[in-house]
């Protein structure tokens, strides 16, 4: 049964039933001594016996209390109640990115800006040296001011740190090669096959959300696990987003979704760049020629319309200055239109020169996100981060 408001956990007191998950029942509570509201996640007594699942609960809250970032759920507390450990961390108000999901697909702008907060909470994590290895929408939180937070960290990862960089104490422990973990239809394929994962991983898993907030449905989801992991080790997504947004947001979602880690990105941070460059025009659709047929003669029409309103305005403006009235030309009548790059990858944040002869341009070609001039029309572009390793990039700016 659930507990009652008004009983004391710790020195929490119950106020209400939030909702019941995999991992436990969650509560809303009240912390007198700081007079906040926070959850209350709790393993019921039933399952306290239950080793795998004490240590799962007892590995989330060691993963999330080592993440600070806005990103990531706050884990503020634990204990043990009536033999059953809890977790207490902040009070969120808002919806999961499933319910969510359940109205449909989201808008590009809106989506990518989800995904991009995914990745940044993510690469703090990495940064860690943890994977959490079930990134889906469930455990996507979406707060009434539209930040997204990660939850769930209960079968999270520590890949192996580096010499220069041990992992904390009482950090997630390493999975044996071999065991299968996750969420079938966002695992990466190197995760289905029981191989060592790493941020990687994680990365293909947002892939696969953003894929799913553009289109509407999950992008390898079959009729069985069987099946849906059988998509996701040899087929592409059952529906392609490029006719729904922009080659180079289209890029992003087939980078992540590679097959092979080492083709995606190789870092949530550099995912993360690569959604935040991504202009207002180049998340929009694609181009009028890829649309479906129906939303074609939708779109023709309400531009029918639109010039029809138009050629009526310039007439009724000429009817009454037609004493003093020039015809108004288009500047770019007669200009001629070349394609300055198409390269695989991210191009954007581009910047002309005064003169109009040279460009300067943020692209990840060569994996990571470098500064590129070019003169105009002659072919040649140089890596200016590379050529100048002192050149740092800082917030959104280099120097």
């Amino acid at each position: 049964m659930p507990i009652s408001a008004g009983t004391r956990i710790g020195p929490y007191e119950i106020v209400g039933w939030l909702g019941a998950g995999g991992m436990g029942e969650v509560y809303r509570a009240s912390d007198p001594r700081l007079e906040r509201e926070v959850a209350i996640k709790l393993i019921p007594e039933r399952f306290a016996s239950d080793t795998s699942r004490v240590h799962r609960f007892e590995q989330e809250a060691r993963a999330a209390s080592q993440l600070n970032h806005p990103n990531i759920l706050a884990v503020y507390d634990i204990g043990i109640h009536a033999g059953s450990p809890y977790i207490v961390s902040e009070l969120l108000e808002g919806e999961s990115l499933r319910t969510r999901l359940l109205g449909g697909p989201l808008p590009a702008r809106k989506a990518v800006g989800y995904a991009r907060q995914v990745a940044e909470g993510l690469a703090a994590a990495h940064d860690k040296h943890i994977v959490h290895r079930d990134v889906k929408p469930e455990n996507l939180f979406i707060t009434q001011d539209g930040r997204i937070k990660i939850l769930d960290f209960g079968i999270a990862k520590l890949t192996r740190p580096t010499e220069d960089a041990p992992g904390p104490p009482g950090s997630p422990t390493e999975t044996n090669d071999g065991l299968v973990v996750g969420t079938a239809g966002y695992m990466s394929p190197e995760q289905l096959r029981g191989e060592t994962v790493d941020a990687r991983s994680d990365i293909f898993s947002v892939g696969a959300i953003l894929h799913e907030m553009l289109v509407g449905r999950p992008a390898f989801t079959r009729t069985t696990p069987a099946e849906t992991m059988a998509a996701i080790l040899k087929e592409d997504p059952s529906q392609p987003v490029t006719a729904l947004v922009s080659p180079a947001l289209a890029r992003i979602i087939s980078r992540c979704l590679e097959k092979s880690r080492e083709a995606r990105y190789q870092s949530a941070r550099d995912l993360a760049f690569g959604l935040d460059v991504l202009s207002d025009s180049s998340v929009a659709a694609a181009p009028l020629r890829m649309m479906p047929t129906s939303a074609r003669k939708r779109v023709t029409a309400a531009a029918a319309v639109a010039l029809l309103g138009l050629g009526v305005l310039v007439v009724m403006m000429n009817w009454r200055s037609r004493e003093n009235a020039t015809a108004m030309e288009n500047p770019l009548a007669n200009a001629q239109f070349t394609r300055f790059t198409d390269w695989p990858g991210t191009e954007g944040g581009a910047e002309i020169s005064p003169d109009g002869k040279f460009v300067a341009f943020l692209a990840d070609r060569e994996g990571e996100f470098d500064i590129w001039l070019s003169q105009v029309g002659t072919g040649y572009f140089r890596n200016l981060t590379a050529d100048f390793p002192g050149l740092q990039f800082v917030g959104h700016t280099f120097r």
